[in-house]
């Protein structure tokens, strides 16, 4: 599965960015091959406005599948819902800890933005 985990850096040993929308980086990570590249979203990091629907919109045209991060606004929850794209709030740690708790989430949660502890929004 490919996973998109909000970073403040470029590596798995990053800390994981609880904001969605001004990210400073996804990193892009494919479950299988253990993969990652780091995508820059500065350009929706400092935007007035919109920048949690605009971080949606790049998501989903990286085909990723599920998106890790620590919090997500209801916006941003609805653009990447209409782009058949999961949800997986509270994470928190480096990037790779962040996949693991990924990895070990129940992903029949009930849809929310955001969900203490990791879990899913579909």
């Amino acid at each position: 599965m490919k996973l998109a985990v909000t970073s403040q850096g470029v590596e798995l040993t990053s800390a994981v960015d609880e904001r969605f929308g001004r990210a400073r980086w996804f990193v892009i990570v494919d479950t299988e091959t253990a993969q990652a590249s780091a995508v820059d979203n500065s350009l929706n990091l400092n935007a007035p406005q919109g920048a949690g629907i605009q971080a949606g919109k790049k998501v989903v045209e990286l085909g990723v599948e599920a998106v890790v991060t620590g919090h997500v606004g209801p916006k941003a929850f609805a653009t990447l819902q209409a782009g058949g794209v999961k949800v997986f709030t509270g994470a928190n740690g480096t990037v790779a800890e962040a996949v693991e708790q990924f990895k070990a989430a129940n992903s029949n949660s009930p849809p929310a933005p955001t969900l203490k502890g990791i879990g899913c929004s579909e």
